[in-house]
């Protein structure tokens, strides 16, 4: 019987070694050669997934964004169950974020190297783009529903409250990477918590 090959699972293993190099090392020494030493396969293997260290990139920056996405789903997911209320929830998605324990701080290297790289490659800036849009379409439909909820003032501009909340959020994850302490840290998360607390200021009314 010919054996199946999990084509997915295979590219996952070489972006996962990618994000190691990235967070150890830095870009500048993911090669190909280093990246299949760390994955454990063979130059061969890396350069039929990925011809291209962009392409390596590009894959491994959408499968640590995606993991950070699912991570914030569950939060609302738990927040549904648990009956918070959604400025609790919103907090608690934006701070998956900020590069304030060694998970999150692995996935932020990847996103500075990542953003580095989109100045020349316009498919990386466009992937980036999207990614963007994404963000901020997920908080516009959290501001949309806090309005119904009783938490978000009638007159509050969705999609400009969550334009606002998501640069501040990628300003701090960029401040943090250079300052990545303790105290910094607290400091984004109280920001974060601050500005949440003013776009959504109201009692949340849908489980009373």
């Amino acid at each position: 019987m010919p054996k199946v090959v999990d084509h997915q699972a295979r590219r996952v293993q070489v972006a996962d070694a990618v994000q190691e190099l990235i967070t150890e090392q830095g870009l500048d020494r993911v090669t190909m050669a280093r990246t299949a030493a760390t994955a454990g396969v063979s130059v061969g293997h890396v350069q039929h997934y990925f011809p291209t260290k962009d392409k390596m990139l590009l894959f491994t920056h959408e499968r640590v964004v995606q993991k950070i996405l699912d991570r914030v789903s569950a939060l609302g997911e738990r927040g549904t169950r648990q009956r918070l209320p959604i400025r609790d929830v919103v907090v608690e998605g934006l701070a998956e974020w900020l590069p304030v324990d060694p998970r999150r701080r692995s996935a932020n290297r990847v996103a500075l190297a990542f953003l580095g790289r989109t100045v020349d490659n316009p498919d990386l800036a466009r992937a980036h783009a999207e990614t963007g849009r994404l963000i901020r379409s997920m908080l516009a439909t959290a501001v949309h529903n806090g309005k119904e909820c009783g938490e978000v003032p009638d007159d509050t501009d969705p999609a400009l409250a969550a334009l606002e909340l998501h640069c501040l959020v990628e300003g701090l994850a960029l401040q943090l990477g250079s300052d990545p302490g303790a105290a910094a840290s607290r400091t984004a998360f109280d920001l974060v918590t601050a500005r949440v607390q003013t776009v959504f200021p109201g009692r949340c009314r849908q489980y009373e």
